[in-house]
């Protein structure tokens, strides 16, 4: 008996392998292939770009030869693919719409979207060269919408060349150069040399269109050296197109010329001598008759019924293997069943050491934000006296000298307040959580006032600016004057301090400009110490200072390019650098700017409308902990003929609001004993009609609300500019009057 049993099972094991083999046999024949049509897929597509359209043709015949005997419908849509690019370079476009229709219908059936996404992308090509506008449009948006929905992202950056060669044709190059550089970097990081070659060729048209021949043939220069490098002759051609009429434009015309001919002649080489034979040839064996359609449908119809047979024939056996493998698994269950009650166990344990974690991750994040929150209060506090005093000292009628000084003080304080902010928040600037603001300023002013401040540093060094500032720049732009500032002033200031007995030189000139917006181009450059090639590589990390002797000898947190690399980063742009050690460096950067009139509340010219003889004898309780501050406000005030009583905190507050009467009341929001908010909501239980003004430094990005909610009439951040602090006390006293 158990002789007969182990008979059993060695025969029933020789049947499992023979079967198993079978199988193994038909899988591995069926991956050959379809390897092989792939394969000749691709050599096809290459040897197109090569222009090798005989050695196309071939592999084309050869993977369609394949296909016919293969049912997945998937091959006949690529062999269709593949030949709308053979048409295409064959200029029959017709013919190469039919065969991309083809691949789009059988892809659409098949719900096949990542190939559908490389099938609408160059049928945007084709109906782009027949003229068809619209249509092209239609399936590049398509095929973007696709790789947006993560279906074939690696087409994304030939999709984008077609829109831009899209708005050429349309004669929008500006629009066309956007498309250009944005899918630069896909085709770059995916090495779709030829797709780059293309690029670059288009992006030198732009470049003509807009007359910036130079540039042009920069970009010129990088498609040839591709169509050289990779045997390219149809790109090679094109170059030499566009060197005729960029020599034409420069009006050079024999070079012009030249490069005409040199394109003419390997244009005639490619395609006069065999196009028409290749065009017939492809004719003969790519078309498919009615004999080759039904032989292909019943080749398919057969292969199913064998596939049919044999899975019949293997599900058989492996149910009789299945039974057996179940009776072995039973006797395994119960050893299973503890490791799996030991594993939950195990992860029980992991899952509350990873809560305990996380719990204590919030608490230190918490944490950090109140930090922060107490931090930025402490310094924008004294901030808060120096504006103050500053203004005061404006209005005691000093010297043309001392004025200047005082208006300088007046913009770095403006300036250290921004830039407390900056450091600050860097976490929120490494994640790009820092907004930019967008109001109208005047950029010449804006970069003056930075050199004016600059200035004593550069004269201590001995060092010489020079302002160069192209006068068709409008003088009225959008953006974020501070961010531009602070900018301006750590790269000038890096190039002061870096330099000594030289020159530094602040140039702005227009790139490119439309209706409403303009891009400009700002350089900074100076004659100094200059970086050394290595450490051009890490200067813009945080904390990162050419050397430890430069980091001694002229100080400084390595902050500086950090933050201006950030703040470029959140304005849509970035930092260059050339420098030579020992020779200087020029810094360079582009920032684009709207043409627009600022119809936001400008506070010094509000300040000029008011009638402060309304302000004349106003009794205003000034709540605020800060001596210094106390006194500023109420210096301020009290020129202004204002009655001012002080009150050091808010319990003091409210005693002073229910034993008198105040017209309005200015209030701290951070103080010992009861905060501001606290004191505001006891005054409104007894009283609803004084206007409270929140006077404070704490940051009110996303705190408007509440302060409004907790029954604050308006709010002035601290440190104020005087012109917004009068006009807001004048439209609280203007709407109290009018509401009495």
């Amino acid at each position: 008996m158990p002789t007969q049993i182990r008979y059993f099972i060695i025969k029933f094991l020789l049947i499992c392998c023979f079967f198993g083999y079978s199988q193994t046999s038909e899988l591995g024949e069926n991956r050959q292939i379809k390897d092989s049509i792939d394969g000749y897929l691709l050599k096809a597509y290459t040897s197109i770009d090569q222009a090798q359209l005989k050695q196309a043709l071939s592999n084309i015949s050869l993977a369609k030869e394949m296909v016919i005997n293969d049912p997945n419908r998937s091959y006949q849509a690529k062999t269709c693919l593949v030949l709308a690019k053979l048409y295409s370079q064959l200029g029959d476009l017709k013919k190469a719409e039919e065969q991309v229709l083809n691949a789009i219908k059988i892809q659409k059936e098949d719900n096949d979207k990542v190939m559908l996404a490389s099938s609408y992308a160059l049928y945007g090509s084709i109906a782009t060269q027949i003229k068809d506008y619209k249509t092209a449009e239609d399936v590049l948006k398509k095929a973007l919408a696709l790789t947006n929905d993560n279906y074939n992202k690696d087409e994304e950056g030939f999709i984008n060349l077609n829109l831009g060669i899209l708005m050429l044709e349309h004669k929008q190059p500006e629009i066309a150069m956007q498309y250009f550089n944005k899918g630069l970097p896909k085709i770059t990081s995916l090495n779709q040399l030829y797709n780059k070659a293309k690029l670059y060729i288009n992006k030198a048209k732009a470049h003509i269109s807009l007359e910036q021949y130079d540039e042009a043939k920069k970009s010129n220069d990088l498609a040839m050296q591709i169509g050289k490098k990779m045997r390219y002759v149809v790109i090679r051609s094109e170059c030499y197109k566009i060197y005729s009429e960029i020599y034409d434009k420069k009006e050079d015309y024999l070079t012009s010329l030249q490069n005409l001919k040199t394109h003419q002649k390997i244009k005639d080489s490619l395609f006069n001598t065999n196009k028409e034979i290749i065009v017939q040839e492809a004719g003969a064996k790519l078309n498919l008759n009615e004999n080759n359609v039904l032989i292909e449908e019943l080749t398919e119809e057969n292969i199913q019924q064998q596939k049919s047979l044999k899975l019949g024939r293997l599900t058989t056996i492996l149910s009789i293997a299945l039974i057996t493998i179940l009776s072995l698994l039973t006797l395994s269950l119960y050893k299973n069943n503890n490791l799996r009650a030991r594993a939950n166990e195990l992860l029980q344990n992991k899952n509350t050491e990873l809560i305990i974690a996380k719990e204590n991750a919030e608490r230190a994040s918490e944490a950090k934000v109140q930090f922060l929150s107490t931090i930025t209060h402490e310094l924008r506090t004294p901030l808060y006296a120096v504006t103050g005093l500053t203004h005061l000292l404006l209005e005691e009628s000093p010297t043309p000298n001392q004025k200047e000084h005082l208006n300088s003080l007046k913009f770095s304080g403006e300036y250290l307040l921004s830039l407390i902010n900056n450091i600050l928040d860097l976490n929120k600037l490494e994640a790009n959580k820092v907004e930019i603001e967008n109001t109208s300023f005047n950029l010449k002013k804006r970069i003056n006032d930075v050199l004016i401040a600059l200035g004593k540093s550069a004269n201590d060094r001995n060092n010489k600016l020079h302002y160069e500032f192209e006068e068709s720049i409008p003088s009225k732009l959008k953006g974020d004057p501070l961010k531009v500032s602070q900018i301006l002033i750590n790269l000038i200031g890096n190039s002061i301090k870096f330099t000594q007995k030289g020159d530094i030189w602040i140039r702005v000139k227009p790139i490119s400009r439309s209706e409403n917006k303009v891009v400009l181009n700002f350089e900074i450059e100076d004659n100094g110490v200059g970086i050394s090639e290595k450490k051009q590589q890490s200067i813009f990390e945080n904390f990162t200072q050419g050397s430890v002797q430069i980091n001694r000898k002229f100080g400084g947190t390595g902050l500086g390019l950090s933050i201006v690399k950030n703040l470029l980063s959140l304005m849509d742009s970035e930092i260059k650098l050339k420098s030579e050690l020992g020779k200087g460096s020029k810094f360079l950067f582009n920032l684009e700017f709207e043409i627009f009139e600022d119809k936001s509340t400008d506070y010094t010219e509000e300040a000029k409308k008011i009638d402060y003889n309304i302000l004349i004898d106003k009794r205003i309780l000034v709540v605020e902990d800060n001596k210094i501050n106390q006194l500023i406000t109420r210096k301020i005030l009290e020129k202004n003929k204002i009655k001012c009583d002080v009150a050091d905190n808010g319990d003091i507050a409210v005693s002073k609001v229910k034993e008198n009467t105040f017209d309005l009341i200015l209030m701290d929001i951070h103080m010992p004993g009861i905060s501001g908010i606290e004191a505001t909501k006891q005054i409104r239980e007894f009283n609803i009609e004084i206007p409270i003004i929140a006077l404070t430094a704490v940051t009110l990005n996303d705190n408007l609300d509440e302060f409004y909610d907790n029954g604050f009439n308006d709010i002035i951040p601290k440190p104020y500019k005087t012109e917004e602090f009068f006009t807001k006390l004048h439209k609280a006293f203007i709407k109290n009057k009018t509401t009495a």
